[in-house]
């Protein structure tokens, strides 16, 4: 991840070298997104929804396992004194009742990683905004986030778009805008 950081800083300085004297006193900035989203009390409070809900998730699976282990001690205790169509039905109970926990973590992940991305989303549009705002007034023509390596702000209007420059360096008319499939 720094590796792909430091690259991309060192082509974004490498390419301000190349670029005319306007483009020289364009300023790159960078922010790490997590901390900012950290600090932020609208973080906690999600946080804490999060923490709520993920702890019903665990009751009503502690509820299932529990069911699961009852059963279970049931069979061993009992099985020796069951018919094969009992111990057969009791079987069927214990393995329905795997499948039932198996679905159900599986859907709680999935429910709980929904509810996250719902909680977290106002919060992250938020911390970006105001790296956007940050960025505007200082400046700045280009925004890393340190957290994920991505150009998290780009004033387009103030930077240099090199396509125009590199098709004339390699003698491809200006014209040709659609690159040709390769098959």
């Amino acid at each position: 991840m720094k590796k792909t950081i430091m690259l991309l800083a060192v082509a974004v300085i490498a390419s301000a070298a190349l670029m005319p004297t306007k483009a020289l006193a364009q300023k790159l900035g960078h922010i790490n997104s997590q901390e900012v989203v950290a600090l932020m009390s609208e973080r906690d409070d999600a946080y804490t929804k999060l923490q709520a809900f993920g702890k019903e998730l665990q009751e009503t699976l502690n509820s299932m396992q529990n069911d699961y282990q009852a059963k279970v001690k049931e069979y061993n205790e009992k099985s020796s004194t069951w018919n094969e169509s009992i111990k057969k039905t009791k079987e069927d109970e214990i393995n329905s009742i795997i499948q039932r926990i198996q679905q159900f973590q599986q859907q709680a992940e999935q429910d709980f990683s929904a509810r996250q991305n719902t909680l977290m989303e106002p919060v992250m549009k938020k911390a970006f905004e105001a790296i956007e705002k940050v960025a505007k007034a200082q400046g700045l023509a280009y925004v890393i986030d340190l957290a994920s390596g991505a150009l998290v702000y780009i004033d387009e209007a103030n930077t240099v778009n090199l396509l125009p420059l590199v098709k004339a360096e390699l003698g491809i008319p200006a014209s040709k805008t659609q690159p040709t499939q390769i098959q």
